[in-house]
C-alpha cells in the first residue's frame, strides 16, 4: 500500500493503519531498533511503541515522507531505552558514530534551534553525492558498523571511512559558512 494511503488510513483512525505500516515497515523499523538495543524484548516493545507513536502523532503530523517519519520515533524511542537500560554500558557502533560527529557538532552553539540545524544539515546532504549521503545517513542515522556499510555498498572498509572523513569535514565547513558552527 502507498505511504499516503497509510497515513490516510491514519487520519481516519482505522485500525488498519498499524496492520498496513506492520506490513510494510516491521523489517525496517526493527534494523534501526536492533542497532541501538542489541536484545530482542527491546527491539520489539520498541517497534510495538513507535505504532503507537505514529497513531498519536498522526492527528498532528501529515508526514510527507512516511518511513523517516517512523524511522524517527523508532530512533528516538531505541535511544531512550537505551539510555535507560545503559548508564555504564555502551554501544560500540552507537557510541563510535557519535563520537566521530562530536567534533562537528561541539562547535554549534547549545542554545541552536534543533529544527535548524537539523534543516541545515537535511539541505547538506540534499547536495551529497547519492553514495556520501547513503553512507553519512547508515552510519549517523541507522548507526551501522563501518563493516556493514562496506558490505551494503560493494565497497571496502577504507573507503567508506574516507567516505564519512571527508562528508564530515564538508558538513563542518557548511554549518561555519551557515553560521551554525562556531568552533571551539
Amino acid at each position: 500500500m502507498e505511504d499516503t494511503k497509510i497515513v490516510d488510513l491514519y487520519w481516519a483512525r482505522s485500525e488498519q493503519a498499524i496492520t498496513e505500516t506492520k506490513n510494510k515497515y516491521e523489517n525496517l523499523l526493527f534494523s534501526v531498533a536492533n542497532n541501538i538495543l542489541f536484545a530482542q524484548q527491546d527491539v520489539e516493545e520498541c517497534v510495538n511503541d513507535t505504532y503507537f507513536g505514529a497513531w498519536n502523532a498522526m492527528p498532528d503530523a501529515r508526514p510527507t515522507f512516511l518511513s523517516a517519519f517512523l524511522c524517527r520515533i523508532t530512533k528516538n524511542l531505541a535511544l531512550k531505552r537505551y539510555e535507560y537500560l545503559t548508564a555504564a554500558k555502551r554501544n560500540c557502533n552507537m557510541e563510535v558514530s557519535l563520537n566521530e560527529l562530536e567534533n562537528v557538532l561541539a562547535g554549534v552553539e547549545q542554545e541552536q534551534n534543533d529544527e535548524e540545524l537539523a534543516n541545515a544539515i537535511s539541505t547538506f546532504l540534499r547536495n551529497e553525492s547519492y553514495e556520501a549521503r547513503n553512507i553519512f545517513v547508515r552510519r549517523y542515522f541507522f548507526y551501522d558498523s563501518v563493516k556493514d556499510i562496506a558490505e551494503r555498498f560493494q565497497i571496502n572498509q577504507n573507503t567508506v571511512k574516507t567516505v564519512l572523513r571527508r562528508t564530515r569535514i564538508r558538513l563542518k565547513k557548511y554549518l561555519e559558512k551557515e553560521g551554525l558552527y562556531h568552533g571551539l
